[in-house]
């Protein structure tokens, strides 16, 4: 029988996959496309697997959590950084 701990161990896990995968499509729409875009979402992707990652890592180890999510705010904004910058290329005529 797995208890809440174990299963919550094995949720970040795969959350750690899928954004590592999430960030390795955009990094590879980013090589294609050569749009900035694509590489915002990619670091935005990668720092909320680091952000998982290093979740997990202090509940093995039982250590305040709340520093951690600064890493998770700080994706957001990159997104949102990404979003206003391709909104003001695309007015100014690029790309």
């Amino acid at each position: 029988m797995t208890t809440s701990f174990e299963v919550t161990l094995i949720l970040s896990g795969m959350l750690v996959a899928g954004y590592a995968v999430a960030a390795l499509f955009f990094l590879s729409f980013r090589r294609d496309t050569g749009d900035r875009l694509f590489g915002f979402f990619a670091l935005a992707f990668a720092l909320l697997a680091l952000q998982r990652l290093a979740l997990a890592w202090a509940l093995v180890t039982q250590r305040n959590t709340t520093i951690y999510y600064v890493l998770r705010l700080t994706a957001f904004v990159l997104i949102l950084v990404a979003i206003v910058d391709k909104n003001r290329n695309a007015k100014s005529g690029g790309a």
